[in-house]
């Protein structure tokens, strides 16, 4: 983690949340395929969804994919989703990414975006 970075984190949460106000909070999982574990996809995903201010998870699966949640504003999730299907890290091979479990959300349910193991 880089020191003094939290409180950016913080603000752009608080902005996602201010900015839901006018076009609401989306949650999406999300599943990805191809050649994007050993690929630093991740923490690509991670830093990503944090420059958009967005929360979430992103985990390795056991069947060579790479699974996750996103929340926050409809379109940061849109600017994401099209991240993961098109862009990922720089030696992943995006075959195929698939969302599933959209739905409108009152409030975050993630503090931050994780990585998990």
């Amino acid at each position: 983690m880089v020191p003094g970075r939290r409180g950016g984190e913080e603000r752009r949460g608080g902005e996602a949340a201010a900015m839901a106000g006018s076009e609401g909070l989306l949650s999406v999982d999300y599943e990805v395929s191809g050649r994007v574990q050993g690929v630093f996809f991740r923490k690509y995903t991670q830093g990503e969804a944090q420059r958009l201010g967005l929360v979430g998870w992103v985990r390795n699966s056991s069947h060579g994919t790479v699974q996750g949640q996103v929340q926050g504003p409809a379109e940061r999730v849109r600017e994401l989703q099209e991240w993961l299907r098109k862009t990922g890290s720089p030696q992943s091979r995006i075959s195929h990414a698939e969302f599933r479990n959209e739905r409108p959300i009152a409030a975050l349910e993630h503090a931050d975006f994780k990585i998990l193991k």
